[in-house]
């Protein structure tokens, strides 16, 4: 019983935080946009899911608030990169140190709100297996809309924008629009993941969000590296089954009696191990291919075919 039990809180963490995985992989895998502001949107969607259920708002809509709240963070740092033409690193860190004053203040200048008292998603039962199931439904439909969406004509601009601005801009399509889009959907994600998690742990801290963008790139480049080779497996996927491994590999790691403290500095040091295999997560791969010309007509006619 207690090995299920570990299983059903693997799996459980493991769905919430999936879609952490999946916001981070748009950013990171598909824009090239190493975004930092995912620590604060995090805490976001927790902070604003928190604060409704203490006022008594429908909880579903709680986290949908909180999905909001995350795509206007990523809109603002959007809006810093392409508009104000501040890079894509230093947009991300300027968004997340901002999202800590406003996360204190959308919990009334409190670091921390608890749920106890409150009625949430996870409190309509009590079976073993129902959190589990409200979670693993919730995070498989995402994971369908969201394929589904990537193979509309804005889901291959998203990968266009990533690998080559210039054939997208040489369309007549505003990268910049494309960017915005992307990490709106990816920093909505991600605080929809913090609406969530704040319910399932009854609690919302301002903190909560310390070490999550490292935590979601490790869950990435676990899935992607373990099943990259594998075709047939969709790159959403791949995420989340590398989210499963990692909180896998941290409940072992506990029980063996590792301290807890040192769980940020195993996964950093997995992270580096991961990125020199790869030659860089945020490096595009370049081949050395003659006729650069030829290349960006090809890249053309594939995005004119949508």
């Amino acid at each position: 019983m207690d090995i299920l039990k570990i299983a059903i809180n693997v799996l459980e963490q493991a769905s919430l935080f999936g879609l952490v995985a999946m916001g981070v992989f748009i950013t990171y895998k598909i824009l090239d946009f190493p975004d930092l502001s995912v620590d604060g949107t995090y805490p976001l969607g927790a902070c604003i899911s928190a604060i409704l259920l203490v006022n008594g708002v429908n909880p579903w809509i709680a986290v949908i608030a909180s999905a909001l709240g995350g795509a206007i963070a990523g809109f603002i740092t959007a809006f810093l990169h392409v508009k104000l033409k501040i890079t894509n690193l230093m947009s991300g860190i300027l968004v997340m140190i901002g999202l800590y004053s406003v996360n204190l203040l959308v919990m009334g200048n409190k670091s921390n709100t608890p749920l106890f008292q409150t009625t949430h998603i996870f409190s309509e039962g009590s079976g073993l297996f129902t959190t589990l199931l409200i979670v693993a439904v919730l995070l498989i439909v995402l994971k369908i809309l969201l394929d589904v969406f990537m193979k509309t004509k804005v889901g291959f601009l998203l990968f266009a924008v990533g690998d080559n601005e210039q054939v997208v801009t040489s369309l007549g399509v505003n990268k910049n629009n494309i960017k915005i889009i992307g990490l709106m959907l990816s920093n909505g994600l991600v605080a929809l993941a913090g609406g969530l998690t704040a319910q399932y742990n009854g609690y919302a801290d301002v903190g909560m969000g310390t070490g999550v963008v490292v935590k979601g790139l490790a869950c990435v480049i676990i899935g992607t590296s373990l099943l990259g080779r594998f075709k047939g497996i969709k790159s959403t996927t791949q995420a989340i089954i590398g989210t499963v491994i990692y909180y896998l590999a941290i409940s072992v790691a506990l029980k063996m009696k590792l301290n807890p403290n040192l769980l940020n500095l195993l996964t950093a040091g997995v992270l580096v191990i991961a990125l020199s295999t790869q030659n860089g997560l945020f490096k595009r791969k370049k081949t050395e291919v003659k006729g650069g010309a030829e290349e960006n007509a090809e890249d053309q006619a594939a995005i004119e075919s949508i």
